[in-house]
């Protein structure tokens, strides 16, 4: 009786080893997500989907990986893609417009004498940019909007129409952040 209280004993000591291992080796192991989050800072967080990947944190996990190039970005633009360049030590390269062009600051607009309340915007709203209830109409919060153009294709009154955006527009610097102010 006591060899199998023995050997119970030291499994279950095995086991707490390496459960203990484990949760180190996570916990203060080497940081590849430190990579991702740097990568997902200079990325313009529009969740727009234009690079091929559901939003900017599975791009940027993607290009860590090296599974995608840095120039998939249109919101990003040229100095998005020359600032992930200069981050991953990498030679600087032309947007790939295959996935779309820069385009000004946008915001969606909703025109609430034509919303019916579905809430099919409010669904593909990357950003809960959106507020409203069934059958009741909605409205974009303008500070939250990406004008990702996500909430276009599902309203079926055709009642969302993007506008330029009067707010400042945060270009990615690996060293410094620029604002310009869209007039």
């Amino acid at each position: 009786m006591s060899t199998v209280s023995g050997v119970a004993i030291l499994t279950a000591l095995t086991v707490f080893i390496v459960a203990l291992i484990l949760w180190v080796s996570r916990r203060w192991g080497s940081n590849d997500d430190s990579v991702v989050d740097q990568i997902d800072a200079l990325l313009p967080q529009t969740q727009c989907a234009q690079c091929g990947y559901p939003g900017c944190r599975p791009y940027a996990n993607a290009i860590a990986s090296g599974e995608a190039d840095i120039n998939q970005c249109p919101p990003g633009g040229q100095a998005g893609v020359d600032a992930l360049a200069e981050l991953l030590g990498l030679p600087s390269k032309p947007l790939n417009e295959e996935h779309g062009t820069p385009q000004p600051p946008m915001v969606a607009l909703i025109d609430e004498d034509r919303c019916i309340g579905c809430t099919l915007c409010i669904q593909a709203c990357p950003v809960d940019a959106i507020l409203g209830a069934q059958k009741m109409m909605h409205t974009v919060l303008a500070s939250e909007c990406t004008g990702c153009e996500l909430c276009l294709a599902p309203c079926p009154v055709d009642c969302i129409d993007l506008v330029p955006a009067n707010r400042p527009t945060i270009y990615p610097k690996p060293d410094s952040i620029a604002i310009r102010v869209q007039s």
